[in-house]
């Protein structure tokens, strides 16, 4: 639905110009193909929520039969989305007999972070 532009104010800068400025540099291809990755990685609702129960969960890590429960979904499934993340870098897996066990690698965290918005890293603390 469409909504009227009646009665919105509208703010006039034409008396201002615009003075360009140099913005600065380009992130370099290799790091923003990296960071790309693990922002497209994270941008699904269930990596998320697989993100948000391992860092949720006391010990830090989770198995993926304990993840398939918590989401209610096919092991396949659940694998393929730790793989993207895993891939990404984003999660660390480390095999412990039958199954696997994954943590968040928080350095890679931080490390996204920092690069795709590295102003905001002054304002707060990871």
């Amino acid at each position: 639905m469409a909504i009227p532009l009646v009665g919105i104010p509208i703010e006039d800068l034409s008396a201002e110009d615009c003075v360009p400025c140099s913005p600065g540099l380009l992130i370099d291809h290799d790091e923003v193909e990296m960071l790309t990755t693990q922002l497209k990685a994270m941008a699904d609702q269930t990596r998320l929520q697989i993100v948000h129960l391992i860092d949720r969960s006391p010990a830090g890590e989770l198995c993926v039969c304990d993840l398939t429960e918590s989401l209610d979904l096919a092991q396949p499934t659940v694998s393929r989305h730790l793989k993207i993340l895993t891939t990404a870098g984003l999660l660390r897996r480390e095999q412990r007999g039958t199954w696997a066990w994954f943590s968040i690698r928080w350095e890679a965290l931080q490390g996204l972070r920092k690069h795709a918005f590295p102003r905001g890293i002054d304002c707060a603390s990871f």
